[in-house]
């Protein structure tokens, strides 16, 4: 009965320290919705949904460029699924945007709103 041998399983009692991932992305996110609350009364409203995906975009890209810059694969991976999941979320609202609001952010109009 080979299989009820434990004297095989070993415990390793060095364990390398755990990633604090779900810390990282509710302080992304926060600093996202901050910045959101902030830019909410420097654009129009029209344009917060645009504004939005394109604050989510680039920070998914900066978390995605520190990923690559990482040397702990671990850590690497930890921080690309955080930059997808920040381009995920960005993709999802983006959704939420109407056409003819994406045309009124890039013509010049003279007619008063």
């Amino acid at each position: 009965m080979a299989f009820l041998d434990r004297s095989q399983i070993v415990r390793t009692a060095d364990r390398t320290p755990l990633a604090h991932g779900k810390e990282l992305m509710v302080g992304v996110l926060l600093a996202a919705l901050i910045a959101t609350l902030a830019i909410r009364n420097l654009v129009p409203a029209d344009a917060l949904a645009p504004a939005i995906v394109t604050l989510l975009f680039v920070v998914g890209a900066a978390t995605a460029g520190a990923a690559w810059l990482c040397q702990a694969g671990r850590f690497r991976i930890m921080w690309l699924d955080l930059a997808a999941s920040l381009t995920f979320i960005g993709v999802v609202i983006s959704v939420l945007i109407e056409p003819d609001q994406m045309v009124r952010l890039f013509t010049l109009s003279d007619q008063p709103e």
